[in-house]
């Protein structure tokens, strides 16, 4: 064996070997300390961020967030109360495995369910609001979301309050086969009686909001506003362009493409959205006094 087969048993150096050299070079910035933007590929510190709403100081992408920090960055401080948070969805189907998907859903969001639901005051305007959840299961919908949704509804409806639903959802859930698309029907029942009584429905939609909840409560807001970006449709581009046998624009089915359709009102940056959603309750809470006492008067 010569002196060259030799050197190719020994095993290469790994990267800690070289840390040294690597720190010379480059600062050492701990994980847990700053994020990289997935467009355009700024490093930002997590405190950054944080300040910033979760939304890019570079290119103003709009990270995905836990329900809970919306609703913190959305509601008056304290106001906010939380309804039905002891339902929880169970294996109705028998669907295999859908019982340790459920508890790896819970575990890695927090929460019970893909969608948290409560009463809450914006600057003082007293609502129902609901926060989808992107890391329950990407906000699939089930009966127990249908189902609080709807609750959510008609507690609104009882009590003559607006609803403020933020959505993000990756559709139906299929381990509920049927009775989750039931929900559709279910939501939009619902909505529409809430419509009936004269009252506001705003819906936001967040990146992404798609499938059945895109078909059924998403776009049935009496006012429907997107953060910047958001992807918002019923099937994928992908699924549509094999159908129709067409190449789609590039910038199809995002919220500004739909805002230049007529499918949303208007595209509004996260950090403006409680003023946003603050001025148009006002609003109808002022049309709807008027409204009231001419009733009266009559």
């Amino acid at each position: 064996m010569n002196t060259k087969d030799i050197f190719n048993f020994l095993k290469p150096k790994n990267e800690l070997e070289n840390q040294g050299e690597f720190a010379q070079n480059h600062p050492y910035i701990p994980e847990e300390l700053w994020i990289k933007c997935p467009i355009c590929k700024n490093v930002i510190l997590s405190s950054d961020l944080v300040d910033n709403y979760k939304v890019c100081t570079k290119c103003s992408y709009h990270f995905r967030i836990a329900p809970r920090q919306r609703i913190e960055m959305t509601v008056d401080e304290g106001s906010f109360n939380e309804m039905d948070s002891d339902l929880v969805s169970t294996n109705i189907i028998d669907f295999p495995d859908y019982m340790r998907k459920l508890k790896n859903a819970k575990i890695n969001s927090g929460e019970n369910e893909s969608v948290i639901t409560g009463t809450a005051e914006i600057d003082g305007c007293q609502t129902v609001i609901a926060v989808m959840n992107s890391q329950f299961m990407m906000g699939s919908m089930g009966t127990v979301t249908g189902e609080k949704i709807t609750r959510a509804f008609e507690y609104a409806t009882e009590n003559r309050l607006p609803v403020v639903i933020f959505t993000v959802s990756g559709g139906a859930r299929m381990q509920e086969g049927i009775l989750s698309l039931m929900q559709m029907a279910k939501t939009s029942g619902a909505a529409k009686r809430h419509s009936d009584a004269g009252l506001l429905y705003i819906t936001v939609l967040t990146d992404p909001t798609t499938g059945g909840v895109t078909a059924s409560f998403g776009m049935e807001g009496d006012i429907i506003l997107s953060e910047p970006h958001a992807l918002i449709g019923f099937a994928g581009p992908r699924v549509i362009e094999q159908t129709i046998r067409q190449k789609l624009p590039k910038d199809f089915q995002s919220a500004e493409f739909l805002l230049e359709k007529g499918f949303v009102d208007s595209v509004v940056e996260r950090k403006d959205m409680k003023k946003t959603l603050a001025k148009l309750l006002k609003l109808h809470s002022e049309e709807f006094s008027e409204i009231s006492e001419e009733g009266k008067e009559e």
